[in-house]
């Protein structure tokens, strides 16, 4: 059995029908969650791509800032043993070039994008020739002897917006300005009192990148419906992080705020025996389940202990429900998130005492983090930042086993 790995960064899940959005078309998307195990409720454990890719290659969560043992064995050094090939293809040079990558048998590095202004026509564009030469790749390894995992890994959305103009006239409404023509992916802070003619075409640009993506991710469906390959392939497509579009004064990758459309990420398994399909999963899932699944998928025994990462194969056959009451988030500097159930509380602040940038939402129906409501809910507030401090303090010794249930330790602030 196989495993195709596709990653689409800075893919906001909020641009897709199968987390609620009716206005883009993604007709190839919807069919392929159609088909497969939807997670509603995946969040990335860092936007940093070197601790993300860390994380998913070693099963070693964000959060752990001490690099893993050196005699630890990676993904791909356990898959090496079980006779697993693996290949990686991206066109992002801090994939390529991150310390984890060499692990790889064999890497395609993809060519930087030629041009920075709208193309003429859909093969001219850069995610285009990415999946072309991923499509290429999977057609001469199609007769290769054994199992292989392919993990692809595009800069997707944050590359240059270069669809062809009819792709964001599509969404251009009467009374519109017409959109810029311009390919440069936006990158900027917003006033307080903005004007949201400032986003317009903001939108409509990412909206047609995404109409591009599923044409794109068409292409590589109708290949793996073509090849015997398909049916014997596990497809995983997600995200490493989302691209805020405004939601809280920031377009782009403007810092690291974690907020939704930052952190959260569409998180999509396809199983070649229609496994799980049409289903989907409230569960909270991190990109260590990632590598866990992938050892389970191949059945290798043996794996180095991961107090997080679980696999999700147990979730997709409706073995369990959930998998952790809790996830973690971090970026650079003083930036931490935890979410669970019922909460996502996010802090920007320092001192544990300083209530500074502490932001508070209910979940899951504040889906995008619009209500905070940390001045009404202070002893929630005080709850799960010690949720967040007993949590990290058990992740760094690696004893999560020990580690209260959320329950137990909210019981102490809340009444």
């Amino acid at each position: 059995m196989n495993a195709i790995c596709l990653v689409i960064d800075r893919l906001h899940a909020g641009f897709l029908g199968a987390y609620g959005n009716a206005w883009v078309q993604t007709p190839q998307l919807d069919r392929l969650a159609a088909e497969s195990f939807v997670f509603d409720h995946a969040l990335a454990d860092s936007p940093r791509l070197e601790a993300w890719c860390r994380s998913c290659w070693h099963g070693w969560h964000a959060i752990r800032r001490n690099p893993p043992p050196e005699d630890r064995p990676t993904l791909l050094d356990l898959l090496d043993s079980a006779g697993v090939s693996a290949a990686l293809v991206t066109d992002e040079p801090a994939v390529a070039r991150h310390p984890l990558a060499t692990g790889f048998d064999e890497l395609v590095e993809i060519d930087p994008p030629e041009h920075r202004e709208p193309a003429h026509r859909v093969e001219q564009t850069h995610v285009a020739r990415c999946f072309a030469q991923t499509i290429d790749w999977l057609q001469e390894a199609r007769e290769a002897r054994g199992p292989l995992l392919l993990w692809c890994h595009l800069t997707g959305l944050g590359g240059p917006w270069d669809a062809p103009r009819e792709f964001r006239r599509a969404y251009v409404e009467e009374g519109d300005p017409p959109p810029r023509n311009t390919a440069e992916v936006p990158r900027m802070r917003l006033a307080e009192d903005y004007d949201p003619d400032e986003l317009l075409w903001v939108t409509q640009a990412y909206a047609g990148q995404v109409s591009l993506l599923d044409t794109c991710v068409g292409a590589l469906l109708e290949f793996l419906d073509e090849s015997p390959m398909g049916a014997e392939t596990l497809l995983v497509l997600l995200s490493a992080r989302g691209f805020p579009l405004g939601e809280h004064l920031r377009v782009g990758p403007c810092d690291e705020a974690l907020y939704g459309e930052l952190v959260q990420v569409p998180w999509m398994m396809r199983f070649p025996d229609g496994l799980g399909a049409a289903a989907r999963s409230q569960a909270l899932v991190e990109p260590g389940d990632l590598w866990a699944t992938l050892l389970a998928w191949w059945q290798i025994a043996g794996r180095p202990d991961a107090p997080t990462a679980q696999s999700l194969l147990p979730v997709v056959r409706e073995e369990v429900a959930t998998l952790r009451d809790r996830l973690l988030v971090v970026a650079d500097g003083l930036e931490q998130a935890i979410r669970t159930p019922a909460w996502y509380l996010r802090e920007s602040g320092g001192a544990e005492e300083d209530t500074t940038g502490v932001e508070l939402f209910a979940k899951p129906d504040d889906r995008w983090e619009v209500n905070d409501v940390s001045d009404r809910c202070h002893e929630v507030v005080d709850g799960l930042r010690e949720v967040f401090v007993q949590s990290e303090r058990f992740l760094q010794t690696g004893q999560m086993s020990d580690l209260p249930p959320l329950e137990e330790i909210l019981a102490n602030w809340v009444e």
